[in-house]
C-alpha cells in the first residue's frame, strides 16, 4: 500500500485536507498528516476565514521520514501557506520528495513554498489566481487550469478542483 503524506502548520483550507484525504483513501492510499505546528492538534479553516474542524497530526515534520512516502501533498489556505513557505523543516521535506523524485501535489496558495523551496523556476503550474504575479516573478509559466502537471509537480487551484486534483495524484502513483 502506497503512503501519501500531507504537510501542514495551522489555518489550512479544510476541504483541501479533508477531501483529498478522504478520496485518495477511498482509493486505497494510507496517509499520514505531518505538521511543522508545535502542537499535534491543527487547525482547519473553510474558505479562508472561518474556522473549521481540528485534526490532530500523526507526526511533527522534524521527526518524518521522507522514505516512508510515496508522494507529498501541500493544502493551502493563505496563513497556513505562508507559514509553510518560511519554514526550514517544511522546505527539507519538500525538498527531498523532489529530489526522490516523487509526486509533490500542491493546491491554492500552497504554491507559494515552490518559490520559497526554489522549486517553481522554469515550471508550468497552476495555483490560487492571487499567487499568478508572484509565481511568474520567481520564473515559473502560470496556467488557469483546474490541474497542471509538470514531471512529478501536480498543482491545482482551490477546492473546487479537488477531483481533478486527486485524479492527477492517483494517475502519478499508478
Amino acid at each position: 500500500m502506497k503512503t501519501i503524506a500531507f504537510l501542514l502548520h495551522n489555518n489550512f483550507e479544510q476541504a483541501e485536507y479533508e477531501e483529498v484525504n478522504k478520496k485518495l483513501k477511498d482509493k486505497g492510499y494510507k496517509t499520514v498528516l505531518i505538521t511543522t505546528n508545535e502542537d499535534k492538534e491543527v487547525q482547519g479553516m473553510q474558505q479562508d476565514v472561518n474556522k473549521g474542524d481540528t485534526f490532530t497530526a500523526d507526526i511533527f515534520a522534524k521527526d518524518a521520514k521522507v522514505a516512508a512516502y510515496d508522494a507529498l501533498v501541500l493544502p493551502g489556505g493563505t496563513v497556513n501557506a505562508d507559514t509553510i513557505r518560511g519554514n526550514k523543516e517544511a522546505h527539507s521535506i519538500i525538498n527531498a520528495i523532489k529530489d526522490a523524485n516523487k509526486p509533490l501535489a500542491v493546491i491554492c496558495h500552497a504554491p507559494w513554498a515552490l518559490i520559497n523551496t526554489g522549486i517553481a523556476k522554469g515550471k508550468t503550474l497552476t495555483a490560487y489566481h492571487s499567487l499568478q504575479t508572484d509565481l511568474e516573478n520567481a520564473g515559473a509559466n502560470f496556467v488557469d487550469k483546474s490541474v497542471q502537471v509538470d514531471g512529478n509537480l501536480i498543482t491545482s487551484r482551490n477546492p473546487d478542483d479537488i477531483n481533478d486534483f486527486v485524479a492527477a495524484i492517483d494517475k502519478a502513483l499508478s
